[in-house]
């Protein structure tokens, strides 16, 4: 069996103290499902992907309150799009029905409120013919 991290923390003769500290945030970080890594491990999420992200759920928690009654095909398929690029491609999610320019501006006020520019969410009708 191989010897737990609590074993190596007592014999580097470390205060009882903070090893029964380390033990504990050990056992509460592991009982709460928090992922132990390494610091070489561990990646801090850009600025961008943390837009992105609190963009996805603003996106996520819209439609499922509201539905996608009035949303086009296009609409849909672009904005998918624009999130599956990680917020970085810009199609033209251009809205077209009520139902579209309503959400597009409930998403410009939610992309505000998670501290993005209203500029970040995807939406524009490009001119063209």
């Amino acid at each position: 069996m191989r010897p737990s991290i609590l074993a190596y923390a007592g014999a580097m003769s470390r205060p009882p103290k903070l090893v029964a500290a380390l033990a504990a945030l050990t056992v509460t970080a592991i009982a709460s499902g928090f992922p132990l890594a390494t610091a070489q491990e561990s990646k801090s999420p850009s600025w961008p992907e943390v837009k992105c992200a609190r963009y996805k759920k603003a996106w996520t928690d819209a439609l499922a309150v509201r539905g996608t009654k009035g949303l086009g095909r296009e609409f849909l398929d672009n904005h998918e799009t624009f999130l599956a690029s990680g917020c970085t491609d810009r199609p033209p999610v251009c809205p077209q029905t009520d139902e579209e320019f309503a959400l597009a501006n409930m998403m410009v006020v939610a992309a505000m409120n998670a501290g993005t520019a209203s500029t970040f969410p995807p939406f524009s009708c490009r001119k063209g013919g």
